[in-house]
């Protein structure tokens, strides 16, 4: 189970490598494999614990990532999301999740949804849910819970 980040303000999804006294250590996913650290100022999100506004409840965005896989085959996405208009991005989006909030998902979303699926499946990561799910200890609530119960 890897942890992906990603890093408001930069560019791209991260790996976590590491975990310092004071930051993180990530390494970009991409060809340049390029490690920094991360610290405490920057707003760090784990892929896992995104989700998608829809009409019912919300979807973890490895569900979503994986639709999108299975419409795209594990393949690189058809829709040039940089160059589409918006009527195409949420037609395409209908496609892979019918039930999205309308109101509340923007263009902006579908787009940062799509970008990242393709870095994810440039880099070889199409089992979304071994890498994206959150496991049991991801929240630092569950960690304590834990621990108490081993305690105890």
């Amino acid at each position: 189970m890897e942890t992906i980040l990603s890093i408001a303000g930069k560019p791209g999804l991260y790996r976590l490598v590491s975990r310092g006294k004071m930051n993180l250590i990530v390494e970009s996913i991409d060809e340049t494999k390029k490690r920094m650290p991360v610290f405490a100022t920057d707003r760090v999100t784990s892929l896992a614990d995104i989700a998608m506004f829809t009409d019912s409840e919300d979807i973890p965005l490895w569900k979503v990532l994986k639709n999108v896989g299975d419409k795209e085959l594990s393949k690189e996405c058809s829709l040039n999301y940089k160059k589409c208009s918006g009527q195409e991005l949420r037609d395409y989006f209908a496609e892979v999740l019918p039930e999205y909030d309308r109101e509340r998902v923007h263009d902006s979303d579908i787009k940062k949804l799509i970008q990242w699926y393709n870095i994810l499946v440039q880099n070889g990561y199409t089992d979304f849910e071994t890498v994206l799910a959150p496991t049991e200890g991801d929240n630092v609530d569950d960690r304590q819970n834990q621990e108490a119960k081993e305690e105890a």
